[in-house]
């Protein structure tokens, strides 16, 4: 996929993770990494592993809406939290959505404006089927 492309090129920790890319609309982005590049010392994913993926597929989708708009702007995180749920005992997943009190319109509409746009994601990470933890986060778009 062209997305997860873009990734390795730009953001070299996606390719170290191991991180493909298993579906990219503008609803949402799912990441997939396996254990093995991001194991930890008790044979479970590090848990900076589990929110780096979760980081990527919420930049990911913000990237990929914005890039269908035509905006060709910087876009980082600027807060996050993580809860952790469960251990993560194999190759892992995070599905990135926006925040359901996001307003994508208002957010487009900030940015032309202004020139800086702010938006809130989520992301829910899986193993075997079952959720193993929980990102939110705010992500800033500059300059158009």
């Amino acid at each position: 996929m062209e997305i997860e492309q873009y990734l390795h090129e730009h953001i070299p920790l996606s390719k170290a993770m191991g991180v493909t890319v298993l579906e990219a609309t503008d609803a949402s982005v799912l990441l997939m990494a396996p254990l093995g590049p991001n194991i930890n010392h008790r044979g479970t994913v590090f848990g900076g592993s589990a929110s780096a993926l979760a980081i990527l597929a919420a930049w990911a989708l913000l990237h990929r809406r914005l890039r269908g708009e035509g905006c060709h702007c910087r876009l980082v995180i600027q807060r996050n939290s993580m809860d952790y749920e469960l251990p993560i005992p194999g190759d892992f997943t995070a599905r990135a959505t926006l925040d359901l009190q996001a307003d994508w319109a208002a957010f487009l509409r900030m940015l032309t404006r202004k020139g800086k746009g702010r938006i809130g994601t989520l992301a829910i990470l899986e193993c075997e089927g079952q959720r193993v933890g929980r990102f939110s986060g705010d992500f800033v778009a500059f300059g158009l």
